[in-house]
């Protein structure tokens, strides 16, 4: 009996295929597409099984299937990406990963719409080293279900194997209790030693890190920017020929690490980044601008770049026709005093948090997620996710606890 036992043991143990660390990124239209990632352990031949209907893990029953088209040894892993695309918009797609050991559990996520229906975004940075608090926040977002998660980098403190594949590890949080995961659009922080760390672990479209993600058809386009490299050249005139190239996108959200103008007093000012792209998110109306780094919590009234009277370190305040930037990155890395505010702040803070980003065909929605109370918070289901969840610690400041753009 007792052998009999040891060989069923045996069979379950190693029934699964061995594969960890599961991530979905961008790197084309996220209506259409999409990037499955992970860590291969052991085994041979690992081959993505996926398809609209739920075959839970019988992997012959799923209707399409695709092997790697990347594969990278780094930072400690055997990271193994597929590049889907031509998916269906707004549409549940559910995968396995097949190895020659096994099946791994089913996994699903939904691409986003086509249209101009509103989709939910989580944006936030610098996790780099309490991993409690970051913890915390990969929970929530778990329990929020966005469209889209936009991380603004340093992931980690010292960009080293073990700090990675903690990482990594800590990243499953963000997975939904139906294995539901969702995808993410990473830039590269100055904690990332070189843009390898990104590339390398999440298969972005380019390898210096700045590119652009679309959504639907000319309704959101997501722009990346790396602040960790020359600003001006070669990055901010791809910049002006993207921004160019798709004036029709009906909202431009931008992301990067280091702000212009931190809300810190021991951090340096952003002049590169001033200089070479200031001017250009106001001509090109950009909509919102999430910048991180400073471990801080700020977001601005509408500002223009201006050095006239009533002006402030290069901007003022333009409720018309001004950018809108938020930030500074709080999703675990040390909390720092907002001790440099400026006449044209709206509000500042410290606590650990990110932004929940609501986008629709009337307005950008913008509130401040405070983390900590993570195990405390109610979970939306995939229906509800654009309600509000029992005890979700929105931060009210004096200005209200929505900024809010309007078309």
């Amino acid at each position: 009996m007792k052998k009999i036992l040891i060989v069923f043991f045996i069979g379950v143990l190693t029934s699964y295929a061995s594969n960890d660390k599961y991530r979905l990124m961008l790197r084309n239209n996220a209506s259409t597409s999409v990037v499955i990632g992970w860590n291969q352990i052991s085994g041979t031949n690992p081959i993505v099984y996926y398809g609209k209907k739920d075959h839970k893990t019988n992997f012959s029953n799923y209707s399409t299937k695709k092997s790697p088209d990347r594969i990278v040894e780094f930072r400690g892993m055997n990271n193994h990406f597929v590049r889907l695309i031509n998916l269906s918009p707004n549409t549940a797609y559910y995968f396995v990963i097949k190895d020659s050991e096994g099946v791994s559990e089913r996994f699903w996520f939904t691409t986003a719409p086509n249209n101009k229906d509103k989709i939910s975004i989580i944006s936030g940075g610098d996790s780099r080293n309490n991993r409690k608090s970051r913890q915390n926040a990969n929970k929530l977002v778990s329990k929020l279900k966005p469209n889209i998660v936009m991380f603004g980098g340093d992931m980690t403190s010292g960009d080293t194997d073990k700090q990675w594949i903690e990482w990594m590890d800590d990243w499953q949080l963000t997975i939904a209790k139906d294995n539901r995961i969702f995808p993410l659009i990473a830039a590269r922080g100055n904690h990332e030693k070189e843009n390898k760390s990104i590339y390398n672990l999440f298969d972005t479209p380019h390898e210096k890190i700045y590119y652009s993600i679309p959504v639907g058809k000319n309704y959101l386009r997501i722009y990346t920017l790396n602040t960790e490299i020359s600003i001006p050249g070669g990055q901010t005139n791809w910049l002006k020929n993207e921004l160019l190239s798709n004036k029709k996108d009906y909202w431009k959200i931008v992301q990067y690490h280091k702000p212009m103008r931190p809300h810190v007093s021991r951090k340096r000012e952003g002049n590169f980044q001033y200089l070479n792209w200031a001017q250009l998110f106001y001509n090109e109306n950009i909509d919102l601008i999430v910048e991180c780094d400073a471990h801080t919590v700020k977001s601005t009234w509408p500002i223009k770049p201006s050095t006239k009277k009533g002006s402030e370190e290069g901007f003022i305040r333009d409720n018309k026709n001004g950018n809108v930037y938020v930030g500074e990155g709080c999703w675990g890395a040390p909390i720092r005093k907002n001790d440099d505010n400026k006449s044209w702040t709206r509000d500042s803070g410290m606590f650990n948090q990110f932004k929940w980003i609501f986008v629709s065909k009337k307005s950008i929605i913008t509130r401040t997620i405070k983390t900590d109370n993570a195990s405390l918070v109610g979970e939306l289901n995939n229906n509800t996710r654009f309600e509000i969840p029992k005890n979700l610690d929105i931060w009210n400041p004096p200005n209200g606890a929505i900024v809010e753009i309007k078309k």
